[in-house]
C-alpha cells in the first residue's frame, strides 16, 4: 500500500474518531462474509459504525486525535475491528446479543467517557453503564418526584384542610 493511500485511510479513521465519542476495539476474525454482514446490519440499525482496520493505521489515527487513546494501544494486536458510537453502552449490548448465536466478537478494549476498559470480561460492566440519555431521564425523574409528592399532598389534603378550618371556625 502506498503512503498516499495510507494517509487517506488514516485521515478517514481520524475523522471517525473525532465524530464518535466511544470506541470499542474488537476481534471479529474468522467470521464468514454472511456473519459479518449480519453484524454490520445490526450495527447500522443501532447507529454504530463498524470498521475493520489495520492496527498501525488505527494507532496513527489515534495519535492524530485530540483525545488521548494511548491506554488502548496494548489492545492493538492481531485482527482488529472498531465499533464507534455516541451511546456508551450500545456496542456492548450489541456484542452480548450477537454472541448469543456466535462466539465472537470478542472485546479487546473500550474507550468510554475518557475511561479505558480492557478485556472481554468487562462486557457485563459496559452493558450496565447508563447512557447519557438514561442518566438525564433518571435525574429528571428524581427532580420531579418531590414536586409530585407536594402537589398530591396539597390536592388530597385540600378536603382535610378545609374540614379542619371549618371545625376551628365553628369553635370560635
Amino acid at each position: 500500500m502506498k503512503q498516499e493511500q495510507k494517509s487517506v485511510i488514516i485521515d478517514a479513521i481520524a475523522k471517525d474518531l473525532a465524530e464518535y465519542a466511544h470506541v470499542y476495539v474488537t476481534d471479529i476474525s474468522g467470521f464468514t462474509v454472511d456473519t459479518v454482514n449480519q453484524l454490520r446490519r445490526l450495527c447500522f440499525r443501532r447507529n454504530i459504525k463498524l470498521k475493520v482496520v489495520k492496527n498501525t493505521l488505527l494507532k496513527r489515527a489515534m495519535d492524530q486525535s485530540e483525545v488521548d487513546y494511548s491506554e488502548i494501544y496494548p489492545a492493538l494486536a492481531g485482527t482488529t475491528s472498531i465499533m464507534l458510537c455516541n451511546t456508551g453502552n450500545a456496542p456492548a449490548k450489541l456484542i452480548k446479543e450477537f454472541r448469543a448465536k456466535n462466539k465472537k466478537p470478542i472485546l479487546k478494549a473500550a474507550f468510554i467517557e475518557e475511561a479505558t476498559y480492557f478485556g472481554d470480561d468487562q462486557l457485563d460492566t459496559l452493558c450496565n453503564i447508563k447512557s447519557r440519555e438514561e442518566l438525564i431521564g433518571d435525574i429528571v425523574g428524581l427532580l420531579q418526584s418531590p414536586a409530585r409528592n407536594v402537589i398530591s399532598a396539597l390536592q388530597s389534603g385540600g378536603g382535610k384542610l378545609a374540614g379542619i378550618v371549618k371545625t376551628l371556625s365553628e369553635r370560635n
